[in-house]
């Protein structure tokens, strides 16, 4: 998924603000859901909350750029999901992390239901 930088994603440096490239990402796991037709429904108590995040900061995109997310499943079990993603800036990675996800349906951890591993699973390599 690609995004553009703008000006709000910066800091007072001109640079990208470091919470930014979090949000980058959650935008591309959200558009891998909603570009295949499962859109929330109001009300519904049910979806991925993230457990744990293991970020790793490497270079920094500034005003303009043109971002590159990219996502990858590197494991799924019955409630949750471990993931990598990485932002690029042409060929120049500068941001990865791992993250944890948990399915939760009405407050409670539960087994991730089939259609939600199967658009997950499009993410193995």
């Amino acid at each position: 998924m690609k995004i553009r930088v703008y000006y709000e994603d910066t800091d007072t440096g001109g640079i990208v603000y470091h919470t930014n490239y979090i949000k980058y990402c959650e935008r591309a796991r959200s558009e891998l859901f909603f570009s295949n037709d499962m859109l929330p429904i109001n009300g519904e108590k049910r979806g991925f909350v993230v457990k744990k995040i293991d970020a790793n900061f490497i270079g920094s995109a500034v005003l303009g750029d043109i971002l590159n997310i990219k996502s990858k499943l590197l494991k799924i079990r019955h409630a949750s999901a471990v993931l990598r993603q990485e932002v690029f800036k042409k060929e120049e990675k500068l941001f990865e992390m791992d993250i944890v996800l948990v399915y939760m349906e009405r407050e409670k951890i539960t087994h991730i239901p089939e259609t939600f591993e199967s658009v997950l699973s499009m993410l193995r390599e």
